[in-house]
């Protein structure tokens, strides 16, 4: 089963000379059918605006046009928000430039996304969005209105109206037999909620209930443009059901592979890699002129283990979408497969640990350039809304010209995926010392997680040691973490200055709280002196230098403030 609506629609001027609402909806094909899921929106222009009408046939257009342009892997929540927010910017420098006003093109917004078995509203304005559920009718969007007087209001957030935007943002599940009702002002300024459920439960015809809506709406004298939108939901896909198992489910796992075997064209030449989870072999493409490539395939021992595919099968959808060169390529095949594998570019290097093993603590420079690549790879997951979740030495490489890869992909957690059919592992992906600490707390990872893993990385490769001066606990804790006490570079490494260290220190920090917001912000510091850390530990708090140490003094404050008391009572 799919995702499947049923539409309904019905728009008038009413007594206007023009239609300034407008509305919309668009349901894709597979694979933006999974991947993207259903929009509807529903638009209407401000009265008072100059151009109210192209404005709201803009803000329609324009968000079903961009949304389906956006990557996959980017969460409804991010595509939206970025699309409305250029959206917005534009609206209003064109109030500006061309009719000198902030009411130049006004609209009000309000857009339903319909993803896998959730349903996402964004709403700006004073439009309407009202869920019919089992009988009961509610209002699901509240009105952008302030009332100066019993008859007088104006809307106080609308699309244009500002050059700053702030969104309604909510989320919910979806239940078969839901239907939606999207409304401009003309219609409910005019209808009670028990008019508008009364004609949402009179037949099936979504097309008919939404006449007889906009025909009781005008019979009560509405004086503004008449439209509603009606959206069913009839029929919704397994939750745990992911497009990307659909298309490879019936795929066996390879045999096992030896040199000089073929597999769909491509012949073995030697196996350079195995691990109980995966072989990688090196290849030639005697499709390509004996080009060489890596296969990846899994191991037969997972044959049945569906999360251990759905992590496979998401190392190379990841793959295939990040075209960056500090990123090992996916390469796409036009072959059709006949068992679970796939195909990367060939690395000839090493990496980034045997690297580490052959140049102890290497010139600044050096580590800086090493450090800035692997940054700009993982930056290139943060722009597509993914997450690394395991950086780590043996996961990063260098080609023979030097440039540094990020070359693993099977902890990558995908925003928009997780929306369909989140991955479920019991256990923690990454490795201990590398794995950011609110990981082992149960709490969800940020792009700050994948900073403290950059971060332990740039103070191995500078001091040759670990930033807490040994392994991190097997089974960390929360205690436990905050027992550790970071080491400074200068008992390590002298060359290392005390900014360099400062920037160090704050992106290896437990709590995130203290950590940089971007790694951008890191690089910077990595490559400009920040004076706040020129005095090294004298401008970073004590709790955050070393909790044990801090909790340690105000227990013995206290206890002394305590006896002080006892001696003045007695």
């Amino acid at each position: 089963m799919k995702l499947n609506i049923s539409i309904g629609y019905a728009s008038d001027k009413g007594v206007k000379t023009d239609n300034e609402d407008f509305f919309g909806s668009l349901v894709p094909k597979e694979p933006q059918l999974t991947y993207k899921g259903i929009v509807a929106a529903i638009a209407d222009g401000m009265s008072g605006s100059e151009a109210g009408k192209q404005a709201s046939q803009c803000c329609v257009s324009s968000f079903l046009a961009d949304y389906y342009s956006t990557p996959d892997s980017w969460s409804v929540k991010h595509a939206g928000q970025k699309i409305l927010s250029a959206l917005n910017s534009w609206l209003y420098s064109q109030g500006q430039v061309r009719y000198h006003s902030t009411k130049g093109m006004v609209s009000t917004l309000s857009i339903l996304v319909f993803k896998s078995t959730t349903a996402n509203i964004f709403h700006i304005g004073d439009s309407r969005i009202y869920r019919l559920r089992q009988g009961g009718l509610e209002q699901l969007t509240r009105d952008h209105r302030v009332w100066v007087s019993k008859d007088k209001n104006y809307l106080n957030r609308a699309m244009g109206i500002e050059p700053r935007l702030e969104v309604d943002y909510q989320t919910f599940a979806l239940e078969v037999g839901d239907v939606f009702l999207m409304t401009t002002d003309g219609i409910h300024d005019f209808m009670d909620d028990k008019s508008l459920k009364t004609a949402l439960q009179n037949g099936d015809d979504l097309n008919l209930q939404a006449t007889s809506i906009l025909k009781q709406a005008s019979d009560n004298r509405s004086d503004d443009n008449l439209t509603c939108q009606l959206i069913r939901i009839d029929e919704l896909p397994e939750i745990k059901e992911d497009e990307i198992i659909r298309n490879h489910v019936n795929l066996p796992f390879p045999p096992p592979l030896e040199v000089g075997m073929m597999l769909d064209s491509y012949r073995i030449e030697a196996e350079l890699h195995a691990s109980p989870r995966t072989q990688i072999y090196q290849a030639a493409d005697t499709l390509a002129y004996n080009k060489i490539v890596i296969l990846k395939v899994p191991s037969v021992l997972y044959d049945d283990d569906t999360h251990y595919i759905e992590h496979f099968l998401h190392e190379e959808w990841v793959g295939k979408r990040i075209n960056h060169e500090n990123v090992l390529k996916v390469l796409s095949t036009p072959r059709k497969k006949t068992s679970l594998y796939y195909v990367t570019e060939f690395i000839e290097g090493r990496t980034l640990r045997q690297w580490m093993e052959t140049h102890p603590k290497p010139d600044v420079k050096t580590a800086i350039h090493i450090i800035e690549q692997i940054a700009k790879g993982l930056q290139a997951f943060h722009r597509l809304e993914m997450l690394h979740q395991d950086l780590k030495p043996e996961n990063i490489m260098f080609d023979y010209n030097g440039v540094v890869k990020i070359i693993d992909f099977g902890s990558v957690k995908i925003a928009g995926i997780s929306e369909i059919a989140p991955l479920v592992d019991d256990n923690l992906l990454g490795t201990v010392n590398y794995t950011a600490p609110e990981y082992h707390t149960g709490q969800g990872g940020t792009v700050k997680s994948d900073l403290f893993s950059l971060g332990v990385i740039a103070y191995e490769i500078l001091n040759s040691a670990l930033p807490f001066g040994q392994d991190l606990p097997e089974k960390p804790t929360a205690a436990k973490l905050q027992k550790l006490a970071y080491m400074p570079s200068v008992h390590c490494n002298e060359m290392v200055p005390i900014w360099m260290d400062g920037a160090l220190r704050k992106a290896t920090a437990i709590n995130p709280q203290y950590r940089y917001d971007t790694l951008s912000e890191f690089l910077y510091d990595l490559h400009t002196p920040n004076h706040a850390f020129l005095k090294g530990d004298a401008f970073v708090p004590l709790m955050q230098r070393n909790p044990l140490y801090f909790w340690k003094i105000l227990s013995v404050l206290l206890l002394l403030s305590n006896f002080i008391l006892l001696y003045q009572l007695v």
